[in-house]
């Protein structure tokens, strides 16, 4: 049962090709740190809660893993032997355990429960690639029996030509690898303690079976070429799902989705769309192109194009855009019209509501069919604070008018267009605030004179 089995992840590594201060497992793909989708396929997989062993940045993986894993601290990175070592040290009572690198996060679920399938002492994860290179191969006697594993550092011309190599995924018994763990020596090219070392000790005293992946999903993210890689994959098996569950895709090679995100059917997404972080889209949207929609929750029937949505939420059948960008906070109800140029945040927008054209909203309420005219401000800054403005249902307010909050324009009133607004309006009555118009004859005439 493989809930009985804990996997040992190893995270303890800085991963000096980054060349980054982050901890490598924590780099980014799909939207994600590396390491979760690691552990989102273990645990979909069906194996226990696993043990994560922490070195470099040890904070900030524990903080990411935190209620969902245990963390043992390797106080000096000696080679994977020895963090191996530190978790069996920790945990004395394992009885089989499922040792990974995190550096794999294009492991799949079915892959990983195929270790725990069929007799013998342990399995390890091979796979057959064209470029083995940075790889350990796996080597085998006359009769296709795995021996042992070498590290490329360790191997001869000949060695080096081995195309299976070995994966990082491995299921033994804890007792019998902590035995060959002890007995295991850091004479090697890193001079550190191999974990390979302990499992071919392990396959001389018993046979140890290999299991087999796809090439594809064998990729290990060391640098930043091969994240860049692994983020091709992952997003490329997430627009397949989506497709799979209706959702059509005019463009995968240009649509970025992150891992964390739903979509509904019958949706259309088109080129440079990306959707990103905990956002759902409803069923039977349109998107983009280029669209970019962030933490954000779209109803059914919803159109965004050429836009920017970041923390919003929009009701059935509203449409925004092209070149909008709704910020943190906005709420837009059912049926409402987001023209372009518009910005917004923190607002609430009632359903039917219109906004068509060159506007911004910030700190404020407008009820049920407002009509907002081009180039209306709603004015929320005095320099140190913000201020509220409502709009009460069916106001209509005219173009280029400035809103100075705090301020309330009742239900079923105007504002003038041109008009800047610092008092209340009532319900249903018309707001003007705008100076008389007033000509000055021959006005151009005398400057044009006095410029001569």
């Amino acid at each position: 049962m493989l809930e009985k089995i804990r996997p040992i992840v190893l995270a303890a590594g800085k991963g000096t090709r980054m060349r980054s201060d982050l901890p490598k497992a924590l780099h980014r793909l799909a939207g994600r740190p590396m390491l979760s989708h690691l552990l989102d396929a273990l645990q979909s997989a069906g194996y226990g809660r696993p043990i994560v062993v922490v070195g470099h940045g040890s904070e900030l993986v524990e903080e990411l893993v935190q209620g969902t894993a245990d963390c043992v601290y390797q106080s000096e990175q000696r080679g994977t032997g020895d963090a191996v070592r530190t978790a069996l040290g920790a945990f004395p009572d394992l009885g089989f355990a499922l040792i990974v690198n995190a550096d794999l996060p294009l492991l799949q679920a079915g892959t990983l429960a195929s270790l725990a399938e069929g007799e013998g002492r342990g399995a390890l994860l091979t796979a057959e690639v064209e470029d083995p290179k940075g790889f350990g191969r796996i080597a085998r006697d006359e009769t296709g029996r795995f021996q042992r594993i070498i590290e490329e550092a360790d191997c001869d011309p000949s060695q080096r030509a081995i195309r299976e190599i070995n994966v990082g995924a491995y299921l033994l018994p804890a007792s019998d690898l902590q035995v060959a763990l002890d007995r295991t020596g850091s004479q090697n090219a890193q001079g550190e303690i191999y974990f390979v070392d302990a499992v071919s000790e392990l396959a001389r005293e018993g046979e140890i079976r290999t299991v087999s992946c796809a090439a594809l999903d064998a990729g290990q993210v060391n640098d930043r070429r091969e994240l860049a890689q692994a983020e091709a994959v992952l997003r490329r098996r997430q627009v397949e799902r989506l497709m799979d569950g209706g959702v059509t895709v005019l463009d995968p090679a240009t649509t970025y989705v992150d891992a964390t995100v739903q979509v509904g059917p019958d949706t259309v997404l088109r080129p440079f769309t990306f959707l990103e972080g905990e956002t759902t889209i409803g069923a039977g949207c349109d998107l983009g192109p280029q669209t970019r929609i962030v933490d954000s929750s779209l109803g059914e029937g919803c159109r965004v194009e050429f836009s920017v949505l970041e923390e919003a939420t929009l009701g059935d059948g509203t449409s925004c855009g092209p070149f909008s960008h709704l910020r943190a906070g906005t709420h837009a109800g059912k049926q409402v019209s987001i023209g372009n140029f518009v910005e917004a945040k923190a607002v609430r927008i009632g359903d039917q509501t219109k906004v068509r054209h060159h506007t911004y909203l910030g700190n404020a309420e407008l009820g049920r069919r407002v009509n907002i005219g081009a180039g209306t401000v709603i004015v929320n800054y005095d320099g140190k604070r913000k201020h509220f403005t409502r709009i009460g249902d069916g106001a209509f307010i005219g173009c280029n008018s400035n809103l100075i909050s705090p301020v309330e324009i009742g239900s079923q009133s105007y504002v003038a267009a041109g008009s800047t607004v610092n008092q209340d309006v009532p319900q249903g009555a018309l707001g003007v605030a705008r100076e008389r118009q007033r000509n000055i004859e021959g006005w151009v005439a005398r400057r044009r004179e006095q410029e001569e």
